[in-house]
């Protein structure tokens, strides 16, 4: 009663980055709260889960178990969560702001009445005042999350509807082990109890899945580049430093919008989250959006020719000059240095 429950995502027996992401986070809150940390897997071949999560400090887990609730389909996994919330009363439910948390999120908090703060980047427990009604609460969820276009930080509350619910980016939360040896019950949740018959009428017969080409969220090293980069062409420089150095090639949504990269290169608040220990931003300006998804990079070089460049403000060390310019030096450098 009144804990906090994670919803992991599970893809072939591994638990989702994001989701233990979420785990760390609703660690800390559920310290400060006094209550127990609860997480529920739901799909088939769960008995690896536990091992995977208990070291991040859940207490209880529950385990929905059924070769029919993998892969995900929506109508299952709602029925789950709806029914398990119902039983259990959490105060606080959350889930990743992923392609599942986006489709299974709004479903159940409207089958609860429960209201849902979608693609959240920081999670708190406040207090509020309502001088309007009278009114003060304790202990509440500060769901925070950009709003018009990224250019205010807006702080949402649920006073009243319980549980508070909300989805969470992946890679705006650190991944932390709360303790290698702790050990937290399973519970193994009765299928047909929360799921009925109906509810499988779409079944997956065939599955295709297909890779992201790049891997930012955990490279070392990322060479970004935005609109200032000119040309899809001016990108393949970035790519050939990003080869001699061992990372990864990023891009801002302006380079994006423009053609000159991939989508699943978005750096930002509309793409990935990154945490890389040398970010190079080339021709990047920096706006809000694009700073909110790469600001805690342990180093960031900035590569541009206006001196005045929002970038420029968050960045360690600061190149001004034309990236077209500088690039081919470094990459010589490295070159000659890497041998």
């Amino acid at each position: 009663m009144n804990n906090i429950i994670v919803y992991l995502e599970i893809e072939e027996g591994v638990v989702a980055d994001v989701s233990l992401e979420l785990l760390t986070k609703a660690r800390s809150l559920a310290t400060k709260l006094k209550c127990k940390l609860e997480a529920l897997a739901v799909g088939s071949q769960l008995d690896g889960i536990g091992a995977q999560v208990f070291q991040y400090g859940v207490d209880k887990l529950y385990l929905a178990d059924d070769a029919r609730l993998y892969p995900y389909t929506s109508l299952p996994h709602t029925s789950v969560l709806v029914n398990l919330f119902k039983e259990e009363k959490p105060q606080i439910a959350l889930m990743g702001a992923t392609s599942i948390g986006r489709d299974l999120g709004p479903r159940v908090s409207s089958a609860l009445f429960s209201g849902l703060t979608a693609d959240c980047t920081a999670l708190e427990i406040g207090d509020h005042e309502d001088k309007k009604e009278g009114k003060s609460y304790t202990d509440l969820l500060y769901q925070i999350r950009p709003a018009f276009g990224g250019n205010i930080v807006a702080t949402i509350i649920n006073p009243e509807c319980r549980p508070q619910m909300a989805t969470v980016r992946e890679g705006v939360m650190k991944k932390e082990i709360f303790d290698a040896n702790y050990k937290g019950e399973v519970v193994n949740l009765e299928v047909a109890k929360y799921v009925s018959d109906s509810d499988f009428v779409v079944s997956v017969i065939e599955r295709h899945m297909e890779k992201s080409k790049s891997n930012l969220k955990s490279s070392p090293i990322i060479v970004a580049g935005g609109y200032g980069m000119g040309s899809k062409e001016n990108f393949k420089l970035l790519e050939e430093l990003a080869t001699v150095l061992g990372g990864e090639v990023g891009a801002s949504r302006a380079a994006v919008d423009a053609g000159f990269a991939e989508h699943d290169m978005q750096i930002g608040q509309t793409g990935v989250t990154v945490r890389p220990k040398l970010y190079i931003a080339c021709g990047i300006s920096g706006q809000i959006q694009h700073i909110a998804g790469m600001q805690e990079s342990s180093i960031i070089i900035a590569i541009n020719n206006d001196e005045n460049a929002p970038i420029n403000a968050i960045s360690d060390y600061v190149i001004t000059a034309n990236v077209e310019d500088v690039v081919p030096k470094m990459i010589k450098y490295y070159k000659q240095n890497s041998k």
